[in-house]
């Protein structure tokens, strides 16, 4: 009898133990990616941003984000194209284990877009009565450029794997041409899924 019982023990024991390994691996902290979207950015005029973050360890991560203006023409926001990979060190407490909390990033980015260049006006018609019309539009120039920058930003997982971020910085562009902004921002509410 006392022989079942060892054994029972044993068999108990090893199975709560692969049970705990296996909810341990599947668990929010051991995951490794996530996939995450600009959301101030896409509300306020038709502008996507999707970023890709692979976390390598519990306090350093790397990724892409790429940004498309999808009505440039009708919109300020100075970039209409963009891809910029980061890296990312995360500060904080134990805790927050697993690439969470406050956290610092360098980026690089290539970047397009349009820089406003005043009012060009256009020749429409005369009347009759020696009235000529114009036709009034915005002029805006195409540059292309990089950038290297900082930001710092604070993140947010719940035990399902969603993501929320807060993350704002800026750059200083390089290149282009005369029209091209001396710096870029970079920012946004970011929402995701760690998978």
């Amino acid at each position: 009898m006392k022989k079942i019982t060892l054994l029972l023990a044993l068999f108990t024991t090893g199975f709560f133990t692969a049970a705990n390994a296996q909810a341990d691996s599947t668990s929010v902290i051991n995951k490794k990616h996530e996939i995450k979207f600009g959301a101030i950015k896409a509300l306020a005029g038709g502008i996507v941003e999707v970023t890709y973050e692979r976390i390598h360890s519990e306090s350093f991560t790397y990724g892409l984000s790429i940004l498309g203006n999808l009505d440039g023409s009708n919109n300020d926001y100075p970039e209409d194209f963009s891809v910029t990979p980061f890296a990312r060190m995360y500060f904080s407490e134990p805790k927050y284990y697993g690439a969470k909390g406050f956290f610092v990033e360098g980026s690089a980015k290539f970047l397009t877009g349009r820089e406003y260049n005043g009012y060009t006006e256009e020749y429409v018609y005369e009347d009759g009565s020696g009235n000529t019309y114009y036709n009034y539009y915005d002029k805006r120039v195409s540059y292309t450029a990089g950038s290297l920058g900082l930001a710092i930003g604070w993140k947010w997982i719940n035990k399902a794997g969603f993501v929320f971020e807060i993350l704002a910085g800026g750059g200083r562009n390089f290149g282009g041409n005369s029209y091209t902004p001396d710096a870029t921002f970079r920012g946004d509410f970011n929402l995701g899924y760690r998978f």
